[in-house]
């Protein structure tokens, strides 16, 4: 019989909207500490239930990687090691913000031009590209002797020393290799067999996530 202080995993996953594996993965990466069992069923109190609705919080809504919230649920982190790793995750998502906003103005102030024809007409484009693309590396040049400069590595006309084109490749952004993770449970996401990215790691954590969105 279980104890009335205590719930099986079902209960403790379905209070947060989240499968019994979520919960069960969570605890195999070591983010989420092995609760008290009897007759071989996880039990999970009250502070049991706390901490996962902690790593639920840290996980879905602030996006931390597993190994920042492990430190900010556990009961034997310092204080000042679970504020880094807030601090961390916080520096990261400022970071997005301010890569959001900036798409977001440039997307604005494109969706606003004038010209029926945005690259062969626009009189600001070339301030634009100057501004915010690596042609601005090249100042003074026009974008063919820019981009012959660039190709060879040369002197463009008035700029500096442009990168070489083995700096060039090692300049650019390299994709990210983390596996995807579940939006909303933060588990691991099996890749599409038709290589479509996948945004929910099962159709019940996709149904849990819309039925949330719809109670807010």
């Amino acid at each position: 019989m279980t104890r009335r202080d205590a719930v099986h995993i079902g209960a403790a996953a379905a209070l947060y909207g989240l499968a019994p594996s979520a919960v069960r993965w969570w605890e195999q990466q070591g983010v989420l500490d092995p609760p008290a069992r009897e007759g071989g069923k996880r039990l999970y109190d009250d502070t049991d239930l706390r901490r996962i609705g902690l790593v639920y919080l840290c996980c879905v809504v602030g996006r931390m990687p597993l190994d920042q919230a492990a430190v900010v649920a556990s009961a034997s982190a310092t204080r000042r090691a679970w504020q880094d790793a807030v601090d961390a995750q916080l520096a990261q998502v400022e970071r997005q913000i301010a890569q959001l906003e900036a798409a977001r103005g440039y997307l604005r102030h494109a969706r606003g031009c004038a010209d029926d024809d945005i690259a062969g007409s626009c009189p600001v484009l070339d301030a634009e590209l100057s501004a915010h693309t690596p042609r601005g590396r090249y100042p003074g040049a026009d974008l063919v002797t820019a981009a012959r400069a660039a190709s060879a590595g040369a002197v463009g006309t008035g700029a500096e020393s442009g990168p070489s084109r083995d700096e060039n490749a090692t300049a650019r952004p390299l994709r990210d290799e983390s596996p995807a993770r579940c939006a909303n449970c933060r588990g691991p996401v099996t890749p599409s067999s038709h290589g479509r990215p996948r945004t929910y790691c099962s159709r019940a954590c996709q149904q849990r996530a819309y039925r949330a969105r719809h109670r807010e």
